[in-house]
């Protein structure tokens, strides 16, 4: 089995390749360019790096949202152009799950956000049984930090944080828990391929994919010029 995993939902542009249980290459980017400048040249290193014969893969994984309107968007036009092109299905993760896949081994409740704007952050709530596997706790959604820790503090365990949301939630976070929390170290606290490949694993041997004609992001929220044309209409 080999899955090329890509995530550009977030600040971050990462993409990796699992053949089994190997990660053979990941190459990760947390730099202020477009992703649309950086998803295919990494691949294509990638690519060159590893000798890899794209007729190989079985199947693209790809960080399905919720995150970035504009990063989801070449995410996911990267993955079903590779799809179309090999004839090979999608793998839909959601953004947050794979998030969390970077806590793996933690007892904690593990919560990734992500910075929705409009004081809101993307997030869902996560743990790891006994097996390893990734339990959800709340699926994705959308709301208020504030609101998200109330939520944490009825469940009542210690809670990791992680994501691209916490430098911008730490006062709320600070305020409104009750419960003890933590924050994931650099390493831990961004998307990474690696572990988006490595959740898409387990739902490629469950069968647990799409077309590549019939992918699409997962939004979770309108974007601002579809909010606008709704008001319009109004």
């Amino acid at each position: 089995m080999k899955i090329i995993a890509i995530d550009s939902s977030g600040l971050v542009a990462t993409v990796a390749v699992l053949a089994d249980d190997t990660v053979t290459a990941e190459y990760t980017v947390n730099y202020k360019k477009t992703h649309s400048q950086t998803l295919l040249p990494m691949l294509d290193e990638i690519k060159k790096m590893t000798e890899l014969d794209l007729e190989t893969v079985d199947a693209i994984a790809v960080a399905a949202g919720p995150g970035s309107f504009t990063g989801l968007r070449i995410g996911s036009a990267t993955a079903k152009g590779l799809g179309l092109a090999l004839d090979i299905p999608i793998i839909e993760v959601p953004t947050v799950d794979a998030l969390a896949m970077n806590a793996w081994g933690i007892s904690d409740v593990i919560c990734p956000i992500m910075d929705a704007r409009r004081g809101q952050v993307y997030t869902g709530f996560y743990e790891f049984d006994k097996e390893g596997r990734l339990i959800v706790l709340h699926p994705e959604f959308a709301e208020d930090m504030g609101t998200v820790a109330g939520l944490l503090n009825e469940i009542g365990r210690p809670v990791l944080f992680l994501g691209d949301g916490v430098p911008v939630s730490k006062e709320v976070i600070a305020a409104a828990m009750s419960v003890p929390y933590t924050y994931a170290p650099p390493h831990m606290s961004r998307q990474r391929a690696a572990c988006l490949a490595t959740l898409a694993a387990g739902y490629f041997a469950e069968g647990r994919t799409v077309s590549a004609a019939d992918h699409k992001p997962e939004y979770l929220r309108m974007s601002q010029a579809e909010r606008e044309r709704k008001k319009d209409t109004c």
